[in-house]
């Protein structure tokens, strides 16, 4: 159903890697993985067939514990419109007192869940997301007026004006607008 890679540590591993902890949930033990070091990122992916069988409404939410004193923090989402992605992943000691050192092996979580109801992800990979939207709503908007010269786009001069303008405008139209930019 899914997978993972912790680049420059491991190789993919799919769902067999994982232990089954409820119904739909599953957990990683990193400790198992006999890495070098502690990895900063994972990259989750869905495999294609689960990722069409992803009932609706439901996603697959994935969570790390940093160690086994810590709680699981949710890192990000995955479904038919984002089937994969790297997260970074936080360090045992961030944010922790410091009085109660990280004790316990880190694990990946992983868990079918409704989509709804999942926290909002984290600030920078969702500054992140917004920032690829408006870009690509820009790059539509200067296609629409682009010509072709030896394989370059060119477009007029006053384009990002044109744009801006028609951003503002739709944005104060309706209140909505800024939030499809959001996923």
């Amino acid at each position: 159903m899914f997978g993972v890679v912790f680049p420059d540590h491991s190789f993919p591993l799919d769902a067999t890697a994982f232990a089954q902890v409820a119904p739909n949930s599953w957990a990683l033990d990193l400790s198992a993985l006999n890495l070098a070091a502690a990895p900063r990122s994972a990259v989750v992916f869905l495999l294609p067939a689960a990722a069409a069988a992803l009932p609706p409404g439901k996603a697959v939410a994935v969570y790390y514990q940093p160690a086994a004193n810590r709680p699981f923090a949710f890192l990000g989402a995955l479904g038919p419109g984002r089937p994969s992605a790297s997260l970074p992943l936080p360090e045992a000691g961030a944010g922790d007192d410091p009085g109660e050192p990280p004790v316990g092996p880190a694990k990946l979580g992983v868990a079918v869940e409704d989509a709804a109801a999942l926290p909002p992800p984290p600030d920078g990979q969702r500054a992140e997301r917004v920032a690829l939207r408006v870009g690509e709503n820009l790059f539509n908007f200067m296609q629409s007026f682009c010509g072709a010269d030896g394989g370059k786009l060119v477009v007029p001069t006053d384009i990002l004006d044109r744009w801006f303008r028609k951003f503002q405008e739709r944005a104060k139209k309706d209140p909505t607008y800024l939030k499809t930019f959001d996923f």
